[in-house]
């Protein structure tokens, strides 16, 4: 990376469901100057959650109240002159700090929620539902239980997790948003979803089953500088 990173955290416990979906259900609700990056044709939109700890700037100690919370989102793939990385439709935490901080000019989409992720041994359980006036209480509830790790990612599972970009248009300028991480390790899982009205702005309604999904204990991730993009 030409500049150094700005901001680093930990991400525990984190699940990933992937599900497919056509692209013409989710091209119009992305920035026009990027492309759905497909993968045999296909759209996919995923739900990512996990527990961040450890938030700190650059040379900074953690964040007190707002360095540990839980998060939610939900994202599809996109390519941008080339490169590949996500686009977020929204950013859901339980910090209203966290929320106000990295929404501010409405940079990322963030917006808060009451959540709960409970160890119960072998079970989690998960449950989300958003309070932010004005927007709709999109909710998700589940349960899942890690089976055994992975020996080998295979070409759809690269894909869909090693992605080390995010773009974003706050106003009318598109930013890139760079990170850096160590490769992810999954596990297999199984699990049952009660709930889920996420993305409940699309035409698609995400199936009660879990598609691809994956879980993996920890990573360190670094955030680099925005760059607009021309």
């Amino acid at each position: 990376m030409e500049k150094p990173w700005v901001m680093t955290q930990e991400w525990h416990d984190v699940l990933f469901l992937h599900w497919r979906i056509a692209p013409q259900l989710v091209q119009p609700h992305i920035p026009k100057e990027l492309q759905l990056d497909l993968y045999e044709g296909q759209a996919w939109m995923s739900i990512v959650l996990f527990k961040a700890k450890h938030t700190r700037l650059r040379l900074l100690p953690p964040i007190p109240i707002a360095g540990t919370y839980l998060e939610l989102n939900v994202r599809t793939y996109v390519k941008y002159k080339g490169k590949s990385g996500v686009f977020f439709f929204s950013l859901d935490a339980d910090s209203r700090l966290a929320v106000k901080t990295a929404s501010a000019g409405n940079f990322l989409p963030y917006l808060h929620a009451r959540m709960a992720m409970v160890d119960q041994g072998e079970t989690y359980k998960f449950k989300s539902k958003r309070t932010n006036r004005n927007s709709f209480p999109e909710t998700l509830d589940l349960s899942f239980r890690v089976t055994s790790s992975m020996p080998k990612k295979s070409r759809l599972e690269d894909w869909l997790t090693e992605r080390y970009c995010l773009w974003t248009k706050p106003k009318k300028q598109l930013f890139r948003v760079d990170i850096e991480h160590s490769p992810w390790q999954l596990f297999y899982v199984k699990g049952t979803i009660y709930k889920n009205t996420m993305a409940s702005f699309l035409a698609f309604s995400f199936p009660q089953n879990l598609a691809v999904t994956h879980y993996s204990v920890k990573k360190k991730v670094r955030f680099f500088p925005p760059v607009p993009e021309y």
